[in-house]
């Protein structure tokens, strides 16, 4: 669900604006749409990208955890004649929950991620995504779990400065989080602008920049969200149920899930490995699993661009699947999807 991060002032705050899916027509081109086949649109939002393929002719099978938005996705279920479904769930959890459909691996034509969140949580008030508009330190994309106010209110200077430094690359991650412990012992952090402004006052902006909170409250959602760690999951979720020649397509707005997908496409396509003879004794390389057809990463357009601002730090990367069998979970790349767990002198370096 697209909200574009990145390099746009709205990072994280995110004013009101209609919510526009990014880079759209080329992740659909990607995929290479066909009557009756299967997909998966792992972020259904406002169903702009199920609603394509729907046109299509396709067959999808859309997740998304947000309760509301699997129930304004109800007329749309009506209107599909039976070839959509929706499943209110974490993408990262596609296989157990296409498992109860009776669907496993090599089930699947395409698979299609849009990452993030979508415009119209950012201009609920109510679900404190926004610094913005005064509303509740919640933050959080479904109706249960961990909210940004329990992490605000509990977690340890150590914690919230890595959540910060890793998650949001803010500079002043230790600042802003000992501030946070600071203040929170005479006055618990409740709502968005509370937690705004304290600190804008710790780490004072400049004219024309975005503001202090930006990068702090986009790790606080993603801190959250477990979203760099449901997307490693999707990605090798995807892999296990796309059949041969079936197609992957991921769309990203921050430069932390753009790594993790152009590492998880790397590796699986066997791009930037040397081809040489192994050493006795030496295990065997893994089958590469994808290939990837064209120079990536694909840009928007310097139009999509104008018309959409959030646009601008959009990225698509995406690939085909051949016939080897799907690879372990790669330790590595669930490493990128969560916080360092050593302490000492390895944790966050912010001021």
């Amino acid at each position: 669900m697209s909200a574009g991060r990145g390099e746009d002032k709205n990072l994280a705050a995110g004013g009101p604006a209609r919510h526009i899916p990014v880079l759209r027509a080329a992740a659909l081109a990607a995929l290479e749409l066909a009557p009756g086949q299967l997909y998966v649109d792992g972020t259904f939002g406002a169903g702009g990208y199920t609603s394509e393929m729907l046109k299509a002719g396709a067959r999808v099978i859309a997740f998304d955890r947000d309760p509301s938005a699997i129930a304004a996705g109800a007329p749309l279920v009506q209107q599909a004649g039976g070839r959509l479904r929706l499943v209110e769930a974490r993408f990262g959890a596609m296989v157990t929950q296409l498992a109860a459909l009776d669907l496993g691996p090599g089930s699947l034509d395409g698979v299609v991620l849009d990452i993030g969140v979508s415009s119209m949580q950012i201009d609920q008030a109510e679900r404190g995504f926004s610094f913005r508009q005064e509303g509740p330190l919640d933050m959080r994309m479904s109706a249960s779990g961990r909210s940004a106010f329990d992490i605000v209110q509990e977690a340890s200077v150590e914690e919230l400065a890595d959540i910060f430094f890793y998650y949001g690359e803010e500079r002043a991650s230790r600042r802003i989080a000992r501030a946070i412990v600071h203040d929170r012992e005479a006055q618990p952090f409740t709502t968005t602008r509370q937690l705004a402004e304290m600190i804008a006052r710790v780490c004072p902006g400049k004219p024309h920049e975005i503001h202090p909170a930006t990068r702090a409250f986009q790790a606080l959602r993603i801190a959250v969200n477990d979203e760099l760690g449901e997307l490693v999951s999707a990605l090798e979720g995807a892999e296990l149920l796309l059949k041969p020649g079936g197609r992957l397509a991921v769309v990203t707005f921050h430069s932390l899930e753009d790594r993790i997908v152009k590492m998880f496409f790397a590796g699986r396509s066997g791009r930037g490995e040397a081809v040489s003879r192994l050493l006795p004794g030496e295990p065997a390389r893994a089958q590469s699993t994808f290939t990837q057809p064209s120079r990536q990463a694909v840009l928007p357009t310097q139009t999509e661009m104008l018309e959409n601002p959030r646009a601008r730090s959009a990225k698509l990367r995406f690939g085909i699947r051949n016939e080897a069998p799907a690879r372990p979970t790669d330790p590595k790349l669930t490493a990128l999807g969560r916080l360092p767990t050593v302490a000492g002198p390895t944790r966050a370096k912010g001021r």
